[in-house]
């Protein structure tokens, strides 16, 4: 029998943002179970029974807790050491009787009554089902009384395939488990609400109690009390100190010396505490009944090993108890909004209210965003500085952000992700509708900060890895915190431009030059730039702004601006005389002007952006205006949050595209059972002609014949090549292919090399086989000879190379590039992740840069890129499919002028899956 499985363990969220622990049921349980039981209601007991069942006997206990894991199993949901739901399951056999071979089991939920409608009974079914599944059983029935609708509203909304029918009084549904995109969406949006619903909790608390508060001004705790004292917040306010003498008070706060002398309850709990006092105080907050922990305590993962070991169990212990954990090292999290001011944080102010969600790993950098936000008038809907980020994550946020109206922009500093799969799913869909701008730390070193809670695969993401993240997920990626904030300020603040056609006008020739070469080289399409000379007054812009603005082959318009000069008499062309130029020298009609500008760019739906020289005044006016107007004191400044603007609102277009049209086709030739098959005997025979260990697990390569053979299972023909050791080897090859043939070695410094002289090519005949063989032979000694194959000679074309490989942390990338130079010197390839559409592809084939070479550049005849397409998609599909494939390398794939042909291909195997994210909802225990 197998013994406990510990990977059954899971923490889950609930519907209502509480924590729970679901985990097997064992014989050490049986107190528990009995508590359970008599804390459930008759009607919930007759409902899981079909009769009066007032209390559990001795044998139903041992029946309930004694399981063999396998045909018999039961999971229970755990809150602070306490049952409060069960489900069991029991195999049977067609006929419904107890069978160690059916594929089928029973299923029973049993929840108590103060819990129901929190979620539970619904992930309980995704947790069991995921094991039942493990265990070779592919369905379940239940039976189910019509009365008891919480149930049947549970098995039926759950997504799955399934069949219902009532008999004697009784409902019977069965279901399939294998899961459905019915299903994965159904799992989904109800992570997306339990997420976004724990991090409401901890963001509007009706109270807060700091512990760690002390009579020092400047310790951690005192800062933390005058910051939630001073932030307006309006419920409850409790300060704590261990050995505070009774009855003292700070700041107006009376100190108790535990949570647990708390008179009321306690949503928050904000916990300045040395490292070693910390589990006594959280333990003290479970049993008070504390939602959500903000833990500003350093001395943990950033420390090493052990510092590693007690976040861990910091985390356990929090969720255990039903709450949630900031931290830690947190520099803490605050909200602006009106009916719930909360700063929970160091930051000494809160920050007006404003349009931006704020997240980030560092506090240094959050006290920057703080007051670069506030320097710049922008305000703040709510912020989150997460330190370790042991449990509450940028994807919790980014869940909250996609619900809270009072979010329009996010904006991101990271410098490691925990989950970059599902930061792609919730990312792309939330950049639909708000922008998500990221500015990522540690890009280049490899290496992360210290106490960064993240898995091994998901450290060692490569740049590259992550820009096809970002693109696809429609997330802005930026360099710098500056450009963070510049380009945050300009998605909240105008309209998305419709396109790229940028027209410039200001009052200075040289910086509308500087403006104007800076678009150039950001790809952007300005018009030559419109000079107003500096005599220009306010009307002046105005009149020239709003002109640009009306244009319907502008999409975006740029006002340049120096302080005027006072030049009385002169007249600008098609503005009328300037009349002594009166208020020429006057900065505000100057920001009259481009303030009236800015509402008809408001009415038209076009950015207006200013980039000026020496207004720093007016620029802080133009921000705090009704309509406020982004101003920049550089060109490339305002020209690369404009560009960010173009491609942000491209994507958009895009995905709103693709939304409508994009489709991942139904491919001809597959036959993917076969290729299953294929992959689990490979495995099961370790019939690798080499393994070796990577982060992930084993990876075993196919031979040749047998990836040839899975490609073929999806559509995808390898040409074949027939090995050449001896002359009359390659001659009896030859017959059999038909020429013109090609030799070739196969060694792995000389594949794909013809610069080496390891290949020769349209060989017509026999002679010229013959020939090429002693050479080649003569060439490359004895050893190589054995390496030596013949092949058909594919029509010309474009040689391109085809991979996709898995990520543990991030699933499956396709990528796509041009063989030689472009991709293994200039890295001109491009990614996507699996599963890919229709549109996917087309983008991939058009992104490289070399992408000219298969549309006929410079009068050459365009090739097959429809073909291509097809192929790329073959090869998502394959990975898709298939969890045990790792990579696919197909190189040189040439590409004709109709049709293409694979010369070469290459499979890895992984013995177990090595994918995230695809499982029931749980969280993450790193």
């Amino acid at each position: 029998m197998p013994g406990y499985p510990q990977h059954w363990e899971a923490d889950i969220l609930l519907r209502d943002g509480g924590t729970a622990r679901i985990r097997p049921i064992v014989p050490g349980d049986a107190e528990r179970l009995v508590e359970f039981y008599a804390q459930v209601s008759d009607q919930s007991k007759y409902f899981r029974f079909f009769a009066p069942y007032p209390r559990l006997s001795d044998k139903d206990v041992r029946r309930f807790t004694h399981h063999d894991y396998v045909d018999r199993v039961a999971l229970a949901v755990v809150v602070r050491d306490r049952f409060i739901a069960t489900v069991r399951y029991d195999r049977i056999d067609e006929s419904g009787r107890p069978s160690a071979t059916g594929t089928d089991a029973e299923v029973a939920f049993l929840v108590q009554d103060a819990h129901q409608g929190r979620g539970v009974a619904s992930a309980l079914l995704e947790h069991v089902a995921a094991v039942a599944q493990e265990r070779g059983i592919r369905r379940f029935v239940a039976e189910v009384l019509p009365e008891n609708r919480k149930m049947t509203k549970v098995f039926t909304d759950a997504g799955y395939v399934q069949r219902r029918s009532i008999a004697d009084g009784v409902v019977h549904l069965e279901f399939d488990l294998e899961p459905t995109a019915a299903s994965l969406e159904v799992m989904r949006a109800r992570e997306h609400r339990a997420e976004a619903r724990s991090v409401q909790r901890l963001l509007t608390p009706r109270s807060v109690a700091v512990i760690g508060v002390s009579r020092q001004e400047s310790s951690p705790g005192r800062a933390l009390l005058r910051s939630v004292l001073g932030s307006g917040f309006t419920g409850e306010v409790y300060a704590v100190n261990a050995k505070a003498p009774v009855g003292t008070r700070l700041d107006g706060v009376v100190l108790h010396r535990s949570v647990l002398e708390i008179p009321g309850p306690v949503d928050l709990a904000v916990v300045a505490v040395p490292a070693q006092a910390v589990p006594a105080v959280v333990a003290e907050c479970g049993a008070h009944g504390v939602r959500g922990l903000v833990v500003v305590t350093a001395g943990y993962a950033e420390t090493g090993a052990q510092g590693r070991d007690r976040q861990r169990a910091l985390v356990r212990q929090a969720r255990a108890a039903g709450m949630r954990v900031i931290g830690p090292n947190a520099f803490g999290l605050l909200s602006t909004a009106v009916e719930h001011p909360l700063n929970a944080s160091l930051a000494p102010l809160l920050p007006q209210p404003g349009p931006f969600g704020i997240f980030c790993q560092s506090g240094a950098i959050g006290v920057a965003l703080l007051e670069a936000v506030h320097r710049r008038g922008l305000g703040v809907s709510s912020f989150a500085s997460v330190g370790n980020r042991a449990d509450v994550s940028g994807n919790d946020l980014l869940q909250y952000w996609e619900e809270d109206p009072a979010t329009e922009v996010v904006l991101l500093y990271l410098e490691s992700f925990g989950n970059p799969r599902k930061f792609t799913r919730i990312a792309r869909r939330l950049a639909t509708t708000k922008p998500i701008v990221v500015v990522k730390g540690a890009r280049h070193t490899g290496s992360l900060p210290p106490g960064h809670a993240v898995p091994p695969t998901a450290s060692g993401l490569r740049d590259a890895t992550v820009d096809a993240l970002f693109q696809q997920a429609g997330v802005v990626r930026v360099e710098t915190i500056t450009e963070l904030l510049d380009t945050g300020e300009l998605l909240a603040r105008q309209p998305l431009p419709a396109g790229d056609r940028v027209a410039v006008v200001g009052n200075s020739d040289s910086l509308g030059l500087l403006t104007h070469d800076a678009c150039l080289s950001a790809g952007l399409r300005p018009r030559p730039p419109v000079d107003l000379t500096t005599t220009a007054t306010g009307e002046h812009f105005r009149v020239a702004l709003e002109t640009a603005l009306s244009d319907s082959a502008v999409d975006a318009v740029i006002a340049v601006a120096i302080p005027p000069i006072t030049s009385p008499g002169l007249a600008l062309p098609g503005a009328g005389p300037a009349a002594d130029a009166v208020g020429a020298g006057d900065d505000p009609a100057l920001g009259e002007g481009l303030l009236h500008a800015a509402a008809t760019a408001r009415r038209l739906g076009k950015p207006l952006l200013l980039t000026h020289l020496a207004l720093t005044e007016l620029s802080e006016v133009l921000r705090a205006a009704e309509d406020p107007l982004p101003a920049y004191p550089a060109p490339e400044r305002a020209v690369r949050a404009l560009t960010h603007a173009v491609r942000y609102g491209q994507w958009r277009r895009t995905a709103e595209a693709a939304e409508r049209h994009a489709r991942v086709p139904e491919l001809a030739g597959v036959d993917a059972p076969a290729a299953r098959a294929l992959v689990a005997a490979a495995l099961d025979t370790r019939t690798a002609t080499a393994a070796r260990t990577q982060p992930g697990g084993a990876r075993f390569t196919l031979p040749e014949e047998q990836a040839a053979a899975l490609l073929g299972h999806y559509g995808i023909e390898v040409q074949r090549a027939l090995p050449a050791v001896e002359e009359e080897h390659a001659v009896r090859a030859a017959a059999r292919l038909g020429y013109p043939v090609a030799l070739k070695a196969t060694a792995t410094h000389l594949r794909h090399r013809p610069d080496l002289g390891g290949v020769r090519l349209d060989l017509p005949d026999e002679e010229g086989l013959r020939r090429a063989h002693r050479e080649l032979a003569a060439l490359l000694g004895g050893a190589a000879r054995a390496e030596l194959v013949v092949q058909r000679m594919a029509p010309r074309g474009v040689d391109t190379v085809i991979g996709a490989a898995v990520d543990p942390a991030v699933g499956a990338i396709l990528s796509f590039g041009l063989a030689g130079a472009p991709a293994e010197l200039l890295g001109d390839v491009a990614h996507r992740l699996v599963p890919a559409t229709d549109l996917d592809v087309a983008a991939l084939v058009r992104e490289v840069r070399a992408a000219p070479l298969l549309f006929g550049w410079r009068g050459a005849a365009p090739v097959d890129t429809a073909a291509l397409e097809e192929l790329l998609l073959r090869i998502s599909q394959l990975l898709d499919d298939l969890p045990e494939v790792a990579a696919v390398d197909l190189e040189p794939v040439v590409v004709a002028q109709r049709g293409l042909t694979v010369l070469s291909a290459r499979v890895r195997l992984a013995p177990l899956p090595v994918r995230t994210d695809l499982g029931p909802r749980s969280m993450s225990t790193l």
